[in-house]
């Protein structure tokens, strides 16, 4: 992971930017997102004023398996802020996407990030057009909150299930555990007291009785699965464009994206407020906020 992104390509004229984009919408482009695109649903992003990476580093896989502390840790954080993540709701750029993807307007959709909005929005579009959806996929890159899993035993239990438990055990010292949104991180964590660490209870697996329990979400130091990696090759392949949407690539799984549809000589845009890794390589670069460029973009081209 590349901490520290840095603009390598000149402004581009914003008339120029958001007319090229519209061109590259009508190339059945991929749709790839990144944790910009969930900040108008009041989930933070990794990089801005109060994103995570300014303040801590993210919970590696190998912690997970080795160290107790750090699992402590990163669930009693999770359980605080967890509720936040759960409450957020898809906004219009989401709904956007979605329809697009259902109307068959795009290769299909991948986000790197793991919130699940993308997948609520794409449920209700994919139902509103009802047998005439002809959607591609969306492919969550580094996976979900959703499910939990045994890194003992391989067992998995519904995220929703798990944090009834987790409320139970530790109902008795909770009450006082609030945060504000500023110390909410992307993936659901909390940056929360030591206290509160020392005071959470963590539940165990319900098949084996392990505690080394994880969300299925590829953390660093993991690697994304090979059938995953296949899906995102093939959409690529199918794709005339690529279309990066709120995100700094700072993660080479992504970044990698990006790589592949360069040397496949395909069109590349970028919609970010910030720099983006690679953006060098993109024929069209839109500084702008992810919700007003879609919409914009929705109303100007289809």
């Amino acid at each position: 992971m590349q901490r520290v992104i840095e603009t390598r390509a000149p402004y581009q004229n914003v008339e120029v930017a958001s007319t090229g984009l519209g061109q590259l919408l009508k190339l059945n482009p991929v749709i790839l997102t990144g944790a910009g695109m969930s900040t108008d649903s009041g989930i933070p992003d990794y990089r801005g004023p109060e994103g995570s990476l300014r303040h801590s580093r993210p919970m590696t896989y190998q912690e997970f398996l080795h160290d107790d502390a750090a699992r402590q840790r990163y669930w009693a954080r999770s359980f605080v802020g967890w509720q936040h993540l759960n409450d957020a709701s898809p906004h219009t750029g989401h709904e956007i996407i979605a329809r697009w993807n259902a109307a068959g307007l795009i290769a299909g959709v991948v986000t790197q990030n793991v919130d699940g909005l993308h997948q609520r929005s794409q449920r209700a579009a994919d139902s509103e057009a009802g047998s005439a959806s002809s959607s591609g996929p969306v492919i969550a890159l580094h996976g979900s909150m959703d499910e939990i899993e045994c890194l003992v035993c391989g067992v998995k239990e519904q995220r929703e299930a798990f944090g009834q438990r987790l409320q139970q055990a530790n109902q008795e010292v909770a009450e006082h555990w609030n945060v504000t949104q500023d110390n909410i991180n992307p993936d659901g964590d909390a940056r929360i007291p030591q206290q509160w660490v020392d005071e959470f209870t963590m539940v165990r697996c319900l098949n084996c009785g392990s505690t080394k329990l994880k969300p299925t979400v590829v953390y660093f130091g993991e690697i994304v699965p090979q059938q995953r990696k296949r899906a995102i090759q093939d959409l690529l392949e199918n794709s005339g464009a690529l279309i990066v949407v709120g995100s700094s690539l700072a993660v080479m799984s992504g970044y990698r994206m990006l790589l592949e549809t360069d040397r496949a000589r395909k069109p590349i845009g970028v919609i970010n407020r910030g720099p983006t890794r690679g953006e060098e390589r993109a024929t069209f670069r839109w500084r702008a906020g992810v919700k007003e460029a879609l919409e914009w973009l929705d109303a100007e081209t289809f």
